[in-house]
């Protein structure tokens, strides 16, 4: 058991190494990125079981006892989002067989996406306030340079206002565990919620809260702290826009989740109307912004920041079916929006642009593609039976259940609106006819992509797109994953006796 806690670390850690030394290899790199990425899912899946059959289970490395050593901890929910990690580090490591360029790959790109991976699976697993802080500078440094490698000017401008924002944001994040170090004198999380429970919540330890909330508020892209993400995701190549958009925002949401329902319970408790009111205009400016876009990939842009709104709406409302919808949700949009940029990357191929004014035909010409697009799309807007809706669903209900009408009022008109801007990429990149220069004919695309690449381009999308489908139609097991990982979420008794053994 205690193997399987560490495997989520060592493997990418492996793969990653391992890429170093064949720097000069293209394809044994990306031999390895595809070797890694799957084992690192069937660990994931493993783990899952494992915590699904035992409960919370943790391990201390190097046998130090609790709280002196580094703890390693997972529960449903944590295991779920490496699942779901190791999934998504798959799909992108064989979309990027096809799509990523030699000169990237020449930069490091394989390795660079495993350290990556690397840094979200510790962030998930860590039982450490300063260890998720040593997690979480791992995958800032390795996202950054994904971000800002071949050097382009629009890139670099975007890497700039990403580093820059997300520098502040762990700026707070150590100034939040230092004070907190001073108050209880660990930061180890289980000794954490133990130790405070005893303590007087006035004063300082709601500072503290705020800090933290703000730190990873900024990370996770909540009001008003998003500006950053759509500055920055549609800068760097598919791929990348691609795994930032599916691990590295909600890896923000999942700590705010964990800390708020494990140490700063009472402040959570008491800040449910502001946390509630971040919720809603997260959700609102985010697809507000979406409406206004004219470019694919901006707009999608703008839709991972709404759809962290109802992630957040969640955790404002604290009960057992909001989190259950908060753990759905997590899931859902992550295959939704990767499979949506990952259609993206395949209109930029055949076409030379995502700028919608300079799309259109493509139903007629590609089919399959519009397809592609469509499943996810309407997913994303939460149409029934795919797995938006039941997500959107239950957050709807719990909301009603805690008479909280206005959030709910803000997430049906948000989605509506979804609806309509998907609708708009459709309109204008699928349906309507092509604008075409003089000369040139109606049907023309820019390249024909060869079988082979079509294959690896096409599947990892069609799988995500499939999956969306999947969890709609047969929503009730990941549902009663969601409610039992919810109902841990909401006992950290639980958490706290893995961790510090006996009764907390």
């Amino acid at each position: 058991m205690k193997l399987f806690l560490f495997l989520p670390l060592i493997i990418p850690l492996a793969t990653a190494v391992a890429g170093l030394f064949a720097w000069n290899r293209r394809e044994l790199q990306r031999l390895l990125g595809v070797c890694g990425t799957t084992a690192l899912l069937g660990a994931g899946v493993a783990l899952l079981a494992i915590v699904q059959r035992q409960g919370v289970v943790s391990v201390q490395a190097g046998n130090w006892p609790a709280p002196f050593g580094i703890t390693l901890v997972a529960d449903l929910f944590s295991a779920v989002m490496v699942v779901v990690a190791g999934a998504m580090g798959l799909a992108v490591a064989v979309y990027s067989l096809a799509s990523a360029d030699i000169e990237h790959e020449s930069l490091g790109y394989h390795p660079l996406m495993q350290v990556l991976l690397l840094g979200v699976c510790g962030s998930l697993l860590t039982g450490d306030l300063f260890n998720l802080y040593v997690w979480f500078e791992v995958m800032l440094i390795a996202s950054f340079v994904l971000l800002a490698l071949g050097g382009r000017r629009q890139q670099m401008e975007g890497a700039i206002k990403y580093v820059a924002l997300n520098l502040i944001a762990s700026a707070f994040f150590l100034a939040g565990i230092g004070i907190l170090y001073g108050v209880a004198g660990t930061l180890n999380m289980a000794d954490l919620a133990r130790q405070l429970r005893a303590v007087p919540h006035g004063g300082t330890v709601p500072v503290i809260a705020a800090l933290l909330f703000a730190a990873f508020g900024i990370k996770s892209a909540v009001f008003p702290l998003f500006f950053w993400l759509p500055a920055s995701y549609h800068t760097p190549p598919v791929a990348v826009t691609t795994i930032f958009s599916a691990l590295l925002t909600k890896v923000g949401v999942y700590v705010l989740v964990r800390i708020f329902t494990l140490i700063f319970v009472q402040e959570a408790e008491a800040g449910r109307t502001l946390i509630l009111a971040a919720a809603g205009l997260t959700m609102v400016t985010g697809v507000l912004g979406a409406v206004a876009q004219h470019e694919m990939r901006r707009l999608l842009s703008f839709h991972i920041v709404s759809q962290i709104g109802y992630l957040v709406m969640g955790l404002g409302l604290l009960t057992p079916l909001a989190l259950a919808g908060t753990v759905f949700f997590m899931v859902h949009v992550i295959a939704a929006k990767s499979a949506l940029f990952l259609v993206a990357g395949i209109v930029k191929r055949l076409t030379g642009t995502t700028e919608l004014s300079e799309l259109g035909g493509l139903y007629e010409g590609r089919p399959l593609v519009a397809g592609l697009f469509l499943v996810p799309a309407m997913a994303l807007a939460g149409i029934p039976p795919l797995s938006g809706f039941w997500a959107k669903l239950a957050l709807v209900r719990a909301g009603l259940g805690e008479g909280r009408y206005v959030v709910v009022a803000a997430a049906l008109a948000v989605s509506i609106l979804t609806l309509f801007s998907m609708t708009k990429i459709w309109a204008e990149a699928f349906w309507k006819d092509r604008p075409v220069r003089e000369g040139e004919p109606r049907t023309h695309y820019h390249p024909h992509i060869p079988g082979g690449a079509r294959l690896l381009l096409g599947g990892p999308a069609m799988l995500l797109a499939l999956a969306t489908v999947v969890m709609g139609v047969g929503a009730e097991p990941l549902f009663r994953l969601s409610l039992t990982a919810a109902d841990q979420l909401l006992n950290p008794d639980l958490y706290i006796a893995a961790v510090l053994g006996g009764k907390p």
